[in-house]
């Protein structure tokens, strides 16, 4: 094994965001009454947004600096985590906005957009901050990407996969998307989506939590298998997508099971021109967390070659959750050149995050 005797890490999955007073200087004045009303209402579920020596991690960006380069980490691409104006649930689990919350809920992220613009100015080469968009409106959505990336937002934006339960929108396999995929194509904005979206609105019952986690994997890979058989990626072939928190060791069986598919239908299906796994090594990128059994380093080999590692994968800290993998530990077993290349230059390449 060689040994690292330097390294540099870019993490393609932090986690940051306002709190609801500084998300207030960013909305739009005139929902600002509004906002106080449903401020005054909203009771935050969640601990470590409660807690304040954790929640200020999302926002004090000396204090993230601090912790993140004490493990290596020089460069973060930032996704959200508090709680936009108006959201009923955390960020990421709440359920796109029905035609008659949209409006709201529309203001709500660009005031996070607003926010995080300003954050990652304070430190623009290090930090590629991520907009939100929703897909209600298209118009809508394709302002909101020029917007992002006017304002340095060099993340991309973030998606949500629609929910089976969600019919006021159209499936991403739709054609009905093609305006949004070609301006963020266009404007070399990557398409991100993360764990915890997508998932239908369960039914309350005790044992809905865990059922939410363990269909959360599930859920990461609908995003990805709609934009390839809805000939996504033939269409708009400088695309670039991002999986987040999904992991990739499922990789290999749903690569296998895609081109068996394809083969069998190839015929009815003439706008996809190659096998399914060919869209997924050139076009999507996968974070490590979860890493795949670190301790069966024959096993982690074999799926880090499948999966083309060198140029797919990309390192998550996951950060200010402290639930991510050691890169040191969890990479010790691949060769050096492809631990150099998930640690930080497929990112840097990715994002345009620097590397020094």
């Amino acid at each position: 094994m060689d040994r690292d005797d330097h390294y540099v890490i870019i993490s393609a999955d932090t986690h940051a965001g306002g709190s609801h007073q500084q998300y207030r200087e960013f909305l739009d004045p005139k929902y600002r009454d509004d906002f106080d009303a449903w401020r005054a209402k909203y009771k935050n579920p969640f601990k470590d947004l409660k807690d304040t020596d954790l929640r200020v991690r999302n926002w004090d960006g000396e204090l993230r600096d601090s912790q993140q380069n004490a493990d290596g980490v020089v460069g973060q691409v930032i996704f959200p985590n508090t709680v936009p104006p108006f959201f009923p649930t955390f960020v990421l689990f709440a359920q796109p906005p029905t035609p008659e919350e949209y409006e709201h809920r529309h203001a709500g992220i660009q005031a996070h957009n607003r926010w995080m613009a300003d954050f990652v100015a304070q430190k623009p080469e290090a930090r590629a901050g991520m907009g939100q968009i929703f897909l209600n409106d298209l118009d809508d959505a394709i302002a909101d990407v020029a917007w992002c990336k006017e304002n340095g937002l060099r993340g991309g934006v973030l998606i949500g996969s629609v929910p089976p339960t969600c019919d006021w929108l159209t499936p991403l396999y739709d054609p009905h998307y093609d305006p949004l995929w070609q301006a963020c194509e266009e404007l070399g904005m990557p398409v991100n989506t993360h764990s915890g979206t997508g998932g239908p609105a369960y039914k309350r019952a005790p044992a809905m939590p865990i059922v939410h986690v363990a269909e959360m994997g599930f859920y990461s890979e609908r995003p990805l298998v709609y934009l390839i058989v809805g000939g996504v990626f033939e269409r708009f072939p400088s695309l670039r997508v991002v999986i987040a928190e999904g992991g990739f060791g499922w990789l290999p069986d749903l690569m296998w099971r895609l081109d068996k598919d394809w083969r069998s239908v190839r015929d009815e299906v003439p706008w996809l021109k190659r096998l399914p796994s060919e869209y997924i090594l050139e076009h999507i990128r996968f974070t490590t967390q979860p890493f795949p059994e670190p301790d069966n380093p024959e096993h982690l080999r074999a799926i880090c070659e499948i999966v083309q590692a060198d140029s797919t994968l990309v390192f998550s800290s996951d950060y200010p959750h402290w639930d991510f993998d050691n890169p040191l530990r969890a990479l010790a077993d691949l060769p050096k050149a492809t631990r150099e290349r998930i640690r930080g230059e497929n990112a840097a390449e990715l994002y345009g995050t620097r590397l020094n």
